[in-house]
């Protein structure tokens, strides 16, 4: 049980967990011969039926996906083929992402993208075949999907999954079309029972074969594309037991999964990590989080399954502050998980107040195959930290130049860029250019000559006693006349006032400072609060007078990525386009189109169409450190 820094030093004495298995089939096939008969996946497809969910023992869950990396072999899926999930959270989703890891190459696609965006990311990964949900359960998703598909040049083929056959009773049969957008259309789970599911009809995955590709939270363009080695995901799992196993993701254990199946903390990290040990996952509706009815009945589904942990964002955790734990015995949840997000101090105080439970912040991104820190589950939790490093990952804070080369290693409570360096640490972007300036090596130092770095592009320091502090992000610092401004001092004392939920602060364009800050607000259910007294409150609340908010905006719900981050470029282009309309009004010009957007290599561009005067709101719009044009 980890309780302090030296404790992972003296974890890291010992030998490295999995470390002698090849590959994620080889993890799954070691839990299906110690653990056959006990349970590993638990879905409900509504959350009515919570209390009485679809069940897979170890023994069946493993049978399966042998049958899946069978079934994706013989439809001529090879070593070094993509195979593309478009799914919502269902059980199939793990059947098929671990077959398909066995197989070929697993591409978790987000299933809430538009059609143009995920055909741009099919054409980019090279996909053979996409998985997804039948045409008429999910509309959306499989109008998405077979817009998305018709012009992807060398795909196979769709396998299509019928949701509804999780209905208590089964749901009624589907007749599906033999093809979709000239592409041949099967049924996933039809092909998948005539497959053998005793053993592989192929030699498995190595160890340096690619996994897996998983698109990262970038807001720019498009998401890089992360891709993942066998070693990777299954050394990290190792990684995650040595310092939470005990108390979350072993045999015995519930671990509630609602965050989206697309994403590495859900699919690797309550997922594989807890598949691994022999713990059991359940598995919420396939919206997650966002299934109307499971915030409110959260606390009932804890206590019917026993749940041990689960991870959520901040804006869950928000969303459960609303939400009384009442007479509900709660007594089985060890601790609950913070990822994904940064969890601002002010909340993460309401919620452990209100609802008694222990909130472990950590910090992890997709590059890192999920985490690379966490506060100690037996020790001291640090509001604000991100905890300790992993065993086997080497986290420093290093002072690199311009450049992104490295000078050197910060000293103790020194700001710098974290880096990290391990098994963990995955590949390598799919596009060369992605992966320009984001590795470096050291010459000299305490890191060690020639270590092969990954810069995170995070900014933070490590105290004396190994705990790791996010600082900000270089991406998302408020530059006002030169004053670099974090986010974070804005929206930690905006989300103190007893009537706001959530808070985010971006900068607005402004022609002689260069950005303002400004915050943009969620206030809690039946609040009456308003702009005028959240600004007067942060006037005496924050104490950097460069960082005092120029406006207070007022929002119903802040723009959440799939995963529930909060979507901050959604409210940087929405601040960009209402500098444009202002300008546009002072100079009398008549704007007839209007569009802002991230361009790659870039940034933000504003695209403007007007009948007279565009080279005088070109002159004007000059001014701005954002990009624009005239159509």
């Amino acid at each position: 049980m980890l309780r302090n820094y030296q404790d992972i030093l003296d974890i890291e004495a010992g030998p490295q967990p999995f470390a002698e298995i090849g590959s994620t089939y080889g993890l799954l096939e070691r839990s299906a011969r110690q653990w056959p008969e006990a349970p590993a996946l638990s879905f409900f497809l509504r959350v009515e039926d919570q209390a009485s969910p679809v069940r897979w023992s170890y023994a069946r869950l493993f049978a399966d996906i042998t049958r899946a990396a069978n079934l994706l072999r013989r439809l001529g899926v090879q070593r070094n083929d993509v195979v593309a999930l478009i799914l919502p959270n269902l059980p199939q989703a793990h059947i098929a992402m671990w077959g398909a890891q066995t197989a070929g190459i697993a591409f978790a696609v987000n299933s809430l993208l538009d059609g143009p965006q995920i055909a741009e990311l099919l054409r980019v990964a090279k996909a053979r075949w996409v998985i997804t949900v039948c045409p008429g359960p999910d509309q959306e998703i499989g109008l998405r999907v077979e817009r998305a598909i018709r012009d992807v040049q060398g795909l196979q083929g769709v396998l299509a999954i019928d949701p509804l056959q999780h209905l208590p009773g089964g749901g009624p049969e589907q007749e599906l079309p033999t093809a979709l957008a000239g592409v041949p259309l099967l049924d996933f789970d039809a092909e998948l029972a005539r497959e053998p599911q005793q053993c592989l009809q192929f030699a498995p995955p190595s160890q340096d074969d690619v996994a897996a590709y998983y698109c990262t939270g970038g807001t720019t363009g498009l998401p890089k594309i992360a891709c993942h080695s066998q070693r990777n995901e299954v050394l990290f799992c190792g990684q995650l037991d040595a310092v939470i196993g005990e108390p979350i993701l072993r045999q015995g254990h519930t671990v509630l999964t609602a965050l989206p199946l697309f994403h590495i903390n859900a699919l690797v990290g309550t997922g594989l990590a807890v598949f691994a040990q022999g713990g059991h996952v359940l598995l919420a509706p396939p919206m997650g989080f966002r299934t109307p009815g499971l915030i409110p009945r959260f606390w009932e589904i804890v206590e019917t399954h026993r749940v041990s942990s689960y991870s959520a964002v901040p804006t869950v955790y928000a969303g459960l502050l609303q939400v009384p734990s009442g007479a509900h015995d709660l007594s089985s949840l060890t601790a609950a998980v913070c990822g994904a997000a940064p969890m601002p101090r002010e909340l993460l105080r309401k919620f452990e107040q209100q609802s008694g439970q222990r909130v472990l912040e950590g910090y992890g991104l997709t590059e890192g195959t999920c985490a690379s820190s966490i506060n100690p589950a037996d020790g001291e939790s640090r509001i604000g930290s991100i905890g300790l490093r992993l065993p086997w990952q080497d986290m420093r804070v290093m002072i690199l130049d311009e450049q992104g080369a490295w000078r050197r290693e910060a000293g103790v409570d020194e700001e710098g860029v974290i880096c990290i360096s391990g098994p963990n640490v995955f590949i390598g972007y799919l596009e060369p250019e992605h992966n320009e300036s984001v590795w470096f090596t050291t010459d000299s130092g305490a890191a060690g000559a020639g270590q092969r770095w990954f810069n995170t592009g995070d900014l933070g320091r490590c105290d004396a006693d190994g705990y790791f502090w996010l600082t900000g992000r270089k991406k998302e610092l408020i530059i006002r006349g030169g004053h670099n401004i974090d986010p974070k001092s804005i929206e930690e004392v905006m989300v103190g006032h007893p009537q706001v939920a959530l808070c985010a602060a971006v900068g607005r364009p402004d022609a002689h400072a260069g950005e303002v800050p400004v915050a943009y607000v969620q206030v809690r259910a039946g609040s009456t609060v308003g702009s005028a007294e959240l600004l007067d409150y942060a006037s005496r609340h924050i104490t950097e007078r460069a960082a005092l908010p120029k406006a207070v905006v007022l929002m119903e719900a802040l723009p959440l990525t799939g995963v529930g981050k909060i979507f901050k470029p959604a409210l940087v282009m929405a601040e960009v386009e209402a500098v444009v309309r202002q300008e546009a009004a002072l100079l009398d010009i008549q704007l007839e189109e209007l569009k802002v957007e991230q361009v790659a290599n870039q940034g933000l561009l504003a695209s403007y169409r007007c009948a007279a005067g565009a080279e005088q709101l070109a002159q004007v719009l000059g001014r701005y450190t954002f990009a624009s044009r005239a159509l």
